[in-house]
């Protein structure tokens, strides 16, 4: 079994593929990864986010004899969002059937100027997962599909785990952001029996 635990992390300096224009406000940063929480309504109609601790996780087990056989495996999510927190509207396919997980946020700042006019979304991963044996797979042995229901193309790029720091996206001053992240196990070589873990740390910052 492959494990990977997904993490969000936000630099808070004060406190739909799809973006839109929010109003300028208290300098801010907000990064969903998975569950979070909204408070009151939805973001649009004046929901306050707020922290959430929960680290959800996309896992698959690959049959033997598919072992290394180059087929991608579809991997799956314990995360059951599909709502947007923009508007509440469903925007990511049941996690049940598709494994997606929903990925999205906002920077925030006061006015409309040109300095420190953007945030970055990166991720980092460890160089492998491993097992209690000490095997190990490289990072980069899983990939995403980025969607979004309604999107013609997606705002964060599909993509492939590099093992390091990787950029995704940079997201403009006042702009909310939101993708649908469907990961698998690219399954490309034999590899020995156990449960291979190793944590992705999705993180939102700014100047």
């Amino acid at each position: 079994m492959l494990g990977l635990a997904l993490v969000c992390g936000a630099w808070l300096p004060s406190a739909h593929g799809f973006t839109a224009t929010i109003l300028p406000g208290q300098r801010s940063l907000f990064l969903q990864v998975g569950v979070g929480t909204m408070s009151g309504s939805s973001f649009s109609s004046g929901g306050t986010p707020g922290d959430n601790p929960t680290v959800n996780s996309a896992s698959v087990t690959v049959p033997a004899a598919q072992l290394g056989s180059g087929a991608a495996q579809l991997m799956t999510t314990d995360s059951p969002v599909t709502a947007s927190p923009w508007d509440g509207s469903t925007f990511c396919t049941s996690p049940a059937t598709t494994g997606q997980v929903y990925v999205g946020g906002f920077f925030r700042r006061p006015g409309v100027g040109s300095g420190g006019n953007e945030a970055l979304l990166t991720v980092t991963t460890p160089a492998a997962l491993t097992n209690t044996n000490g095997d190990t797979i490289p990072f980069s042995r899983i990939a995403w599909t980025s969607s979004g229901i309604g999107d013609a193309t997606a705002t964060i790029p599909s993509g492939t785990f590099v093992g390091g720091t990787q950029d995704l996206l940079t997201v403009n001053r006042n702009t909310w952001f939101e993708s649908c992240l469907a990961f698998r196990y690219l399954n490309s070589e034999i590899v020995p029996a156990g449960t291979f873990t190793g944590t992705a740390t999705f993180t939102l910052t700014a100047p």
